[in-house]
């Protein structure tokens, strides 16, 4: 094989890794919607894909860095709950179960299109070992 090819399976292969890492921190994220704290900081606040260390995400750095600052607070209310503090409130965790899924579905088509990516490439190498016999 070619290092050309070598490239294009080493490429997509670690794509697919960093799809993977946000699809797992996004599961993460969707799990945690709704749970509740007695105190804000106990409060869950959904991960960040951008501190993944993978480069695949590096590119999309900007675009998310763009839609963290416009993350929910974590939102304080009254509720007698046994995890309640001294007031009665509690606090709900900090995620937008709708950005959360469009997150989770993007992330599953990029995944999807680096094996496609891959079934391409076994199939032209497949053609091209044939025309050569």
């Amino acid at each position: 094989m070619s290092n050309q090819t070598l490239s294009l399976f080493d490429i997509s292969g670690r794509a697919m890794a960093a799809q993977l890492v946000r699809l797992n921190t996004t599961a993460s994220n969707l799990a945690n919607a709704g749970t509740i704290s007695g105190t804000e900081e106990g409060a869950f606040r959904s991960s960040s894909r951008s501190s993944a260390q993978s480069w695949a995400m590096m590119a999309r750095r900007l675009w998310r860095s763009t839609r963290l600052s416009l993350r929910q607070p974590r939102q304080q209310r009254h509720d007698p709950h046994p995890l309640a503090d001294k007031n009665g409130d509690v606090w709900e965790a900090a995620v937008d179960s709708a950005a959360e899924m469009v997150e989770m579905l993007e992330t599953s088509r990029q995944y999807q299109n680096n094996v496609q990516v891959l079934q391409t490439a076994k199939g032209l190498m497949l053609e091209t070992l044939r025309l050569g016999q």
